[in-house]
């Protein structure tokens, strides 16, 4: 099916095959290179789940560890056949999906076959998850290493109690010692199943070439996808301050705001887009609040926002290093307090909305993120384009109603990195 966006000047062809893989196809004209992405539904927080009436509650990490893993072929790592034809491919697991790219400028359909073949073609051995185990726990001490990091991972401690957000997406050396090759396989079967995937092609190529070769090497049975648990929800913060030690010159936090989850009928990528221009009037680069912080010297360059949308839950998140990062709290719960009282200033909301609105057109000239974004929104049952017609229902009173829930009480919490004494 091909699909026009006019007022954006772009178009899409999308196709779902037999066995449930929805592939879709950004064409860019003119661009020397071509960048396709194949993920799976699957990610950090998928670690416990019910597959063919079985129960699983996996080790942490199980998701990232299926991923350095799935290149490793019985005739050899897809990475060597990717070198062959020039290509440049990558891999990466986030808290929500797990996904396998690569772009190149020509060979492109030898490149797709690469891709389709190795990720749907699971190959454990003892032998190489032990291997591999040492060589995720060298990228784990470097993440518990990242003040950064630890200061995203211990926001999500102190958001929720039970949800598997909590845990780093890499797991820790002591959980990634469980995984066997059984456990890979299970999550494999479970979840990386062709109607829990997506295939999306931005740049230019023969669609339905790209479509023939996705149906030859795709596996033309489904098995049925794993139900996935969360544990139990509750509106307030698990933690109201969560603090961690480390060497750094001075604090680094992030403060967030505990949002609702997504309602059944809900679109996630509006969520997203109202979540996003709703951080950046509270705080963003040209907001009232962020001048006022950064000419008391309280944030720096280094301060940014972000919403996110997670399963059974969203969060507004922003942060950077600050001499005194309780003092940018109470700044910040103050103005959140205040915009759900009085709303966004009309001249504000209308430049924030312009800015934001650009930020997402400029995306759509980056193969890469577009891709992603797409992929994204199309685990959601929408497509990313669409984010310019949801932009138009978007009022003041929906900012107003999100910032009306951030303010209510035991709905923040802030993780802080401190210098060690």
């Amino acid at each position: 099916m091909s699909k026009q966006y006019s007022a954006l000047r772009e178009r899409m062809e999308t196709r779902t095959l037999d066995n449930g893989l929805r592939i879709c196809y950004l064409p860019k004209e003119g661009f020397s290179k071509t960048f396709a992405i194949l993920a799976a539904n699957f990610g950090s927080v998928d670690a416990s789940f019910t597959c063919e009436g079985r129960r699983y509650d996996t080790p942490a990490g199980v998701a990232h560890f299926l991923e350095h893993k799935m290149f490793e072929d019985q005739d050899g790592n897809a990475l060597q056949k990717f070198a062959r034809t020039g290509a440049s491919p990558n891999a990466f697991t986030s808290q929500t999906m797990t996904a396998y790219h690569f772009s190149c400028t020509d060979r492109f359909e030898e490149n797709l076959e690469i891709l389709l073949k190795f990720v749907f073609t699971p190959y454990f051995t003892e032998e190489n998850v032990q291997k591999e185990r040492g060589i995720i726990g060298q990228e784990i001490g470097m993440m518990d290493d990242t003040p950064g990091w630890q200061a995203f991972v211990g926001l999500f401690q102190g958001l929720y109690r039970t949800h598997p957000v909590r845990v780093s997406i890499a797991g820790s050396t002591e959980s990634i010692a469980q995984i066997t090759p059984e456990t890979l396989y299970a999550c494999h079967r479970a979840f990386y199943s062709p109607k829990n995937m997506a295939l999306v092609i931005c740049g230019t190529a023969d669609f339905d070439e790209a479509c023939r070769i996705a149906a030859q090497f795709s596996p033309q049975d489904a098995p049925e996808i794993g139900r996935r648990h969360y544990g139990t929800r509750r509106e307030t913060v698990n933690e109201l301050t969560v603090t961690r030690c480390m060497q750094v010159s001075q604090p680094q936090f992030l403060l967030g705001f505990k949002d609702i989850p997504l309602e059944p009928d809900e679109s996630r990528l509006r969520r997203s887009l109202l979540g996003e221009l709703a951080v950046r009037i509270l705080c963003g680069d040209n907001s009232p609040l962020y001048a006022s912080l950064y000419e008391k010297r309280l944030i720096g360059r280094d301060f940014d926002t972000d919403y996110t949308v997670i399963p059974e839950g969203a969060a507004a998140i922003l942060g950077g290093e600050s001499r005194d990062p309780e003092a940018v709290r109470a700044a910040v719960e103050q103005e959140v307090a205040r915009l759900a009282h009085e709303g966004a200033d009309h001249a504000l909301f209308s430049r924030m909305k312009k800015a934001v609105y650009g930020l997402h057109l400029r995306v759509l000239d980056a193969p890469e993120s577009y891709a992603r974004q797409e992929v994204g929104a199309l685990f959601a049952g929408e497509h990313y384009l669409d984010f310019a017609a949801l932009f138009d229902t978007i009022s003041p009173d929906d900012v107003q109603a999100m910032f009306a829930r951030w303010a209510r009480r035991d709905r923040s919490s802030l993780s802080v990195v401190e210098p060690q004494q």
